[in-house]
């Protein structure tokens, strides 16, 4: 008998273990968006009965969950939206703007935003960051939080349909800013596409000195004291030599952006010449922050170069100087 009671324990301390060493402490399945403010959006009636309009028929073909995962010991929400089919789905990882809760991400940033993905046959995470959306600890815009979208890898490695020799991230803005920076933090990124983003945080505060006031000094612990230091941490082109040149980057941004002005992405495309850093930097005419103005061809190449490098896992370009 006290040899079953010393098994059951055994059995029962490396149960307890092995959820605590879990990255995925929650997984919440939205079934009904009928009960969300988007529901009226995303459908129509038809004959007296709600239907999903054209555009959103995918709506049937996604599963939607809520998630808690930890980071550095703090519980961090997000979301995660996969295809209800079976099989094996490359993973992206999505990486929100903003700062706060402004850019925060909601109910319909799942179902649209990474809804659009997702439907293309991707398992798509994204995080709402330390101190936001409920989560737990305090953001720092780029600094210590930049570990919660580099441990989205291994809550991936936890989704049973994802294929995690193909992750890619995907980030806009302040998202982009922090996607440079966890190229740095983790090999496990094959592809990443960037918009809008931030890459010389100096240049920023320059041209919107409220972002230093409002939020940099704010957010960013000691800021006043390691202001030069701090302002490194979050600018990529400060340390481009440290960048994998394995991992193809997609650039996008509108040269109409006064958030983020266009000399961003132009000057840091032009260190990447320097290191031979894989890359494409398109430039969308009359394009602001967001690049409303050409949002279909903005979604068309994202899934495209996650497509090519993900899925069909294309050969690296060839960034040796060549040709006749």
């Amino acid at each position: 008998m006290r040899y079953i009671c010393l098994l059951l324990f055994i059995l029962l301390f490396s149960s307890c273990s092995a959820q605590e060493n879990n990255a995925l402490l929650e997984k919440t399945l939205v079934s009904d968006l009928s009960s969300t403010p988007i529901y009226s959006f995303l459908t129509k009636e038809v004959d007296g009965q709600r239907v999903w309009k054209e555009a959103y028929k995918y709506m049937g073909d996604i599963e939607i969950y809520s998630i808690v995962y930890k980071s550095d010991g703090l519980k961090i929400k997000g979301f995660m939206v996969k295809p209800k089919k079976e099989g094996k789905f490359p993973g992206i990882i999505y990486n929100r703007g903003g700062n706060r809760e402004f850019g925060s991400l909601i109910i319909a940033d799942a179902a649209i935003g990474l809804g659009r993905i997702a439907k293309e046959g991707y398992v798509v995470v994204a995080s709402q960051y330390r101190g936001n959306g409920g989560s737990e600890g305090k953001e720092e815009f780029g600094g210590a939080d930049v570990n919660d979208v580099v441990n989205l890898t291994s809550v991936l490695e936890e989704i049973e349909a994802t294929d995690t020799d193909k992750i890619g991230m995907y980030g806009w803005s302040r998202g982009g800013m922090m996607t440079y920076s966890a190229l740095t933090k983790t090999d496990k990124i094959k592809a990443a596409v960037v918009g809008g983003a931030v890459s010389n945080s100096f240049l920023t505060i320059k041209n919107r000195p409220q972002m230093e006031t409002k939020v940099l000094a704010e957010l960013i612990p000691n800021y006043e004291a390691n202001k030069e230091e701090e302002l490194t941490k979050r600018s990529a082109i400060k340390w481009v030599d440290k960048f994998p040149k394995d991992v193809p980057i997609l650039m996008l941004h509108g040269n109409a952006d006064w958030r983020v002005k266009p000399e961003q992405s132009l000057s840091l495309a032009m260190e990447f010449e320097k290191y031979r850093i894989p890359y494409r930097l398109i430039m969308f005419e009359g394009g602001d922050h967001g690049i409303r103005e050409h949002r279909k061809e903005v979604n068309e190449q994202v899934i495209r170069w996650f497509d090519k490098y993900l899925k069909k896992g294309e050969p690296l370009p060839n960034m040796e100087y060549h040709g006749k």
